[in-house]
């Protein structure tokens, strides 16, 4: 992954093999991973960035939930409740993605959001269904 300038990566989860969710189904497997970072940025400098690199990567516009080569999300921001186009933290459907989860609970089992809910929580009131697969760990990323 590119380095980002103001953001250093503190820990990595494993990387999952999900089947696609969301209003295009009909396509392959997603793979997904949590990072835990330290930024000096602002939350919309963060996302612009991320949104930057998914562009060097080859990300274009199509249909929402299709198709695409990488997608980066800015899930949580600290302690942060915030709602302003094009972010809002946390993110909105955090608490209804196992895919988004699981990473995120093996980087930090207790973690919480701002209001103090349980993502653990959050996972067990899921219904059974989506299937996501420990693949591997996350290649290291210098820096």
């Amino acid at each position: 992954m590119a380095a980002l300038d103001g953001v250093r990566v503190v820990a990595c989860s494993s990387v999952y093999e999900t089947e696609a969710v969301g209003e295009v189904a009909d396509q392959r497997d997603f793979y997904n991973a949590a990072m835990r970072i330290d930024t000096d940025l602002e939350p919309a400098e963060l996302l612009a960035s991320c949104k930057a690199i998914e562009r060097a990567m080859g990300r274009s516009a199509g249909p929402r939930h299709g198709p695409r080569p990488i997608d980066l999300d800015v899930l949580l921001f600290g302690d942060l409740v915030a709602s302003a186009d094009p972010l809002t933290v946390p993110h909105p459907e955090l608490c209804n993605r196992r895919f988004v989860l699981v990473p995120m609970l093996e980087l930090e089992p207790g973690l919480r959001l701002p209001d103090g809910t349980s993502l653990r929580a959050c996972l067990e009131a899921l219904p059974p269904g989506q299937r996501v697969d420990r693949v591997g760990p996350l290649e290291p990323v210098a820096g």
